[in-house]
């Protein structure tokens, strides 16, 4: 393995498939791949799951980031009765815009259920959530967005956003916002086609990049793409398009590390194909690319990145620059030893997270029985 192939690795994250990481997954994790994402097929209860992160973390051969996404309502992995079943993002700014609760305004809200997010996935070894959702809930018929969102107001998603992220951060777990640069208005799921939008660059500043350039002053620690064509910037889906990803750095000003959403969504893998589409994301800007279900396609993508960059067209340069970003949110990744399968279920769903959940929510009950967009395997 040279240079090339190693800076590629740890540009590619992966899920696996079950609750132990079978050999070659094991072959796949020592290559150095940069980061695992779990699922509900990952997981059972918190001393599987941490022992599980221990597993995978002893076979890399460097740090090795274990993500999840954990946003709250639909959208959470780890589930009573072992974990603590929060609200939907949008419940959190009803409450902002009603005044908060229990003395509490909604920034306050955000920042201590970000803080009680990351004591859980801390205690499991979990080192990465994919949250928070920084769209704006403009278009009642978003079937993947909605409630995910905390409000229809960009600047109440920025403020409630950067709050849950800096304390999740604060607490030892790296944040990302996403879908760069904005989900929110569109009618169809990225799951299963690529969606459009055809706001002028205007329309954009005023409402969906609001939220994206206050996490990017906030030094929030990473983003994640959407796999929409924003006709406005490109023809291209903004995961592959150098245009896009030039405004989240120059325009918006994001210094940050930058996540393909999964490669392996209709909305890319249909047009491209998951290991080209590797290479172009990583050219085009991205900094990894998530490669969520299937191992060939994990270990082809690593090859596609390192063929581009040893031999062209990529500039080795790009390769270099998204490879030494990683490495910066690597720090977030905590080593084997420092996990304590034993201990976890202390702290996940404590009395005190309960309580602060009951709060919030209306019916704790609702989380179990709404489809949850992001499990789909398509």
């Amino acid at each position: 393995m040279d240079e090339f192939d190693r800076q590629a690795a740890r540009c590619v994250f992966v899920g696996i498939q079950g609750r132990t990481p079978t050999q070659p997954e094991l072959d796949l994790i020592r290559r150095g791949a940069g980061g695992v994402i779990l699922f509900a097929r990952n997981v059972s209860d918190p001393i599987q799951v941490a022992e599980l992160s221990r597993a995978l973390k002893a076979a890399a051969p460097g740090p090795l980031l274990v993500c999840i996404d954990h946003e709250g309502g639909r959208v959470q992995r780890l589930r009573p009765p072992h974990w603590t079943a929060w609200p939907s993002m949008r419940r959190i700014g009803e409450l902002d815009q009603q005044g908060g609760v229990a003395g509490m305004n909604g920034t306050a809200i955000a920042e201590t259920l970000g803080k009680m997010i990351a004591e859980e996935l801390s205690a499991c070894g979990i080192d990465l959530d994919f949250a928070p959702v920084l769209d704006v809930d403009t278009n009642p018929r978003n079937p993947v967005i909605g409630d995910r969102s905390f409000s229809r107001d960009p600047r109440r998603v920025a403020r409630l956003g950067v709050a849950l992220a800096q304390a999740l951060e604060g607490a030892g777990v790296a944040s990302c916002g996403k879908h760069f640069p904005g989900h929110g208005d569109t009618s169809q799921d990225s799951h299963m086609t690529l969606p459009r939008l055809a706001h002028d660059p205007a329309r954009l500043w005023e409402v969906e990049l609001v939220p994206f350039v206050a996490a990017a002053r906030a030094g929030l620690a990473s983003m994640m793409t959407a796999h929409i064509r924003f006709e406005a910037f490109d023809l291209l889906p903004a995961t592959l398009s150098p245009m896009t990803l030039g405004l989240l750095r120059k325009d918006v000003g994001f210094k940050g590390c930058c996540i393909s959403d999964d490669l392996e969504m209709r909305a890319i893998s249909e047009t491209w194909g998951v290991p080209d589409a590797a290479e172009l994301a990583i050219d085009a800007g991205c900094d990894a690319v998530l490669v969520c279900h299937t191992l060939q396609h994990q270990h082809d993508s690593i090859d596609a990145i390192g063929r581009g960059a040893r031999s062209g067209p990529m500039p080795r340069e790009r390769l270099l620059e998204a490879s030494t970003r990683l490495a910066t949110l690597q720090k977030f990744a905590r080593p084997a030893t420092a996990i304590d399968p034993a201990a976890a279920p202390k702290s996940c769903n404590t009395e005190e997270h309960r309580r602060f959940a009951a709060q919030l929510m209306e019916s704790v009950a609702q989380v179990g029985r709404q489809a949850d967009p992001t499990e789909r395997r398509v």
